[in-house]
């Protein structure tokens, strides 16, 4: 248990002493250590409990609840002041019926409960902490140069770097109590802070567009912490006891006893992974600081959403509103990759892709089954770690460029070519095979097809999947292509970054050479520990995969040496003459410079029409599933 509780507390105590130093230089050395240090437990934890299986950890509920109850009212004050300093109503109008729900469950429900086993650590839990860990950590790290170079360019912005490594800290300890707590109320409690957490750093700059986008996460999440809350109050209803708090209780009760929280807290992941209808404030939060950006895509935030879907999952299986949860995901994986073909903006395409892959994610935990669960597994290790590597390279970019724009990356290759090679990694590994997303989807289609509506759900993805190939390329073409101008920038990226990002394009890679370990070690045994049943991909399946691997990263790894004294052949033109600095005579004898660009068929794909089917949709299906739940409450 002392591992678990370092876990959460450390970081705890390394966001206080950060909140208190002055000092740059200083306050790099201690995130850097903090760093090594969590990154190591989370390893350490690995290695030392990976064969145990799941193992419970009876930790005094009362005093510890209490202290919990006292915080999150004082995040409750927080929040309304703030709501109504900015004038938002409605926010302030979801703080008081939340906290009054809680409440109601402190003074009149919560005594004489006695839950024992309030924390736990089983595979899933491992897997969860090595994200948190090590990909947290160094986000983390590297944002101490990345928002040394972010005031450098937004003077006008107050430097609050003192609470921005606080709040990041506070964000990690409280990911690191929430995949760890086996007890509803304190998942809950863990779950609050994270959604202040998204909320003070969206809103870092200050700025009216940041206030207003962060709140925008705040009210979102909000409705998904009221619909928690409405669950905690049930099982305190149904069971004074308090022992249907326990996660694992819960979730063994069978589907009768479990179906209502289940579909609650459900909801409650849907707004926290960003499903539509309110995937806008995950799209809102890119106007927060890089580093934001990639902690609430790949460790944090959207994470804990999908995480607790995948928990209830033996509790959808071979339920209706499993299913209906499950075509939130799909619809949304569908239309937020047709979005992601219509974007321009680098950091909006990773966002709608985000939004896509935890789409199918929870598709794939609401139906269900294990070879479902274990796709949907696979698919929040690679997509952490690939978006991760993408959201700080795109980052980069954009401070040595002045641009974010997929347009403004032609010859990225020349300019910054080590950071070209890591995106094109970053985007194989989201994509390509054998890496761990087209892994996942495979065995995500084998999955569906055997379940209720499987062909439906087989479409979807089929298609979405294609439009996933359509975005990515676009974008690797842009990145990849040699132009004669524009001069090389990678002297100066810090040393630190470059720590950053060679450890995330190592991972993304060691990921996808040994996810047969991954899954043998860890995902294999959690599923037969929670269905009874495991899923394998089959032998050959492995051999080919491996066989793929080492000739796809024949490319990525060439560029590399890529030579610039090399022979460069001119722009074919249909026979007009061009410069070798791609210059030609155009109309007129008026001197034009040549060049290629995307087509972004806004028309067909643009965010706005297509929101304007998706979000309907998926507000059908959700009431489509509260009314299956208000059907097993009658």
């Amino acid at each position: 248990m002392n591992d678990l509780l370092f876990l959460i507390l450390f970081p705890c105590i390394i966001a206080f002493i950060l909140l208190l130093l002055s000092n740059n230089r200083i306050r790099h050395a201690i995130v850097a250590l903090s760093a090594v240090i969590i990154s190591v437990a989370s390893v350490w934890l690995l290695a030392t409990s990976y064969a145990r299986g799941a193992v419970y950890y009876a930790v005094p509920f009362e005093p510890t609840a209490q202290v919990m109850f006292a915080i999150e009212m004082g995040i409750a004050l927080l929040l309304l002041y703030l709501g109504f300093r900015f004038k938002q109503y409605l926010a302030v109008l979801l703080v008081l019926v939340q906290s009054a729900m809680m409440l109601v469950y402190e003074f009149t429900m919560s005594h004489g409960m006695e839950p024992v086993n309030n924390l736990f650590c089983d595979q899933f839990s491992i897997i969860m902490a090595l994200i948190i860990g090590i990909i947290g950590s160094l986000i983390a790290l590297y944002a101490t140069r990345y928002m040394d170079t972010y005031h450098g360019h937004h003077p006008e912005v107050r430097d609050r770097r003192r609470f921005f490594f606080f709040v990041t800290f506070v964000f990690l300890a409280a990911m690191f109590g929430l995949v760890f707590s086996n007890n509803l109320s304190w998942i809950f409690f863990f779950w609050e802070i994270t959604t202040l957490a998204s909320f003070l750093l969206i809103g870092y700059s200050e700025s009216e567009e940041a206030t207003n986008n962060a709140f925008l996460a705040l009210k979102m999440n909000l409705l998904g912490g009221i619909a928690f809350a409405g669950a905690i109050i049930y099982l305190a209803s149904v069971d004074p006891s308090g022992g249907l708090l326990q996660l694992d209780t819960l979730i063994t009760s069978g589907q009768a006893a479990a179906i209502v929280p289940a579909v609650l807290i459900a909801f409650a992941g849907l707004t926290k992974s960003a499903q539509m209808p309110f995937s806008s404030w995950l799209v809102g939060a890119m106007v927060a600081p890089t580093p934001v950006s990639a902690l609430l895509h790949s460790s944090t935030m959207v994470k804990a959403g999908v995480y607790i879907i995948v928990r209830f999952s033996p509790v959808f299986l071979g339920s209706l509103a499993g299913l209906a949860i499950g075509f939130v995901g799909a619809v949304t994986f569908l239309v937020a990759s047709a979005i992601a073909i219509s974007q321009s903006n680098a950091k909006k395409v990773l966002a709608y892709s985000t939004i896509a892959n935890l789409g199918l994610i929870v598709a794939c935990a609401s139906v269900g089954t294990p070879q479902l669960v274990w796709a949907a597994i696979m698919l929040i290790i690679f997509h952490a770690v690939a978006k991760s590597l993408l959201f700080l390279c795109v980052g980069t970019v954009e401070h040595r460029t002045g641009s974010r724009d997929i347009e403004d990356m032609d010859g990225l290759i020349v300019r910054l070519p080590r950071i070209a090679v890591m995106m094109f990694i970053g985007m194989a590994g989201m994509f390509l095979a054998p890496f761990g997303m087209l892994i996942s989807k495979w065995a995500a289609i084998e999955g569906f097809i055997n379940t209720p509506f499987g062909l439906v759900f087989v479409t979807i993805l089929a298609f979405g999947g294609a439009l996933t190939v359509f975005f990515w390329t676009k974008w690797m073409g842009k990145i990849i292509a040699v132009t004669p101008f524009g001069e090389s920038l990678e002297s100066t990226i810090s040393r630190q970054k470059w720590v950053v990002l060679s450890c995330l394009t190592a991972l993304t890679v060691i990921a996808a050479l040994f996810f047969p370990l991954i899954s043998g070690a860890l995902i294999e045994p959690y599923l037969l520990d929670v269905f009874g049943a495991t899923a394998r991909l089959a032998q050959d399946n492995i051999i080919i995969m491996a066989l793929m691997i080492s000739l796809l990263l024949v490319l990525p790894f060439s560029l590399l040496f890529y030579a610039k004294d090399g022979k460069r052949m001119p722009a074919y033109m249909g026979g007009r003459e061009v410069t070798p600095d791609l210059h030609f005579t155009g109309s007129a004898g008026i001197e034009r410079i040549m060049t290629t660009r995307n087509y972004y068929f806004a028309d067909l794909f643009g965010e706005k029409k297509m929101l304007r089917v998706g979000d309907p949709l998926c507000i059908l299906l959700i009431l489509l599933a509260v009314a299956i739940l208000a059907g097993a409450i009658l």
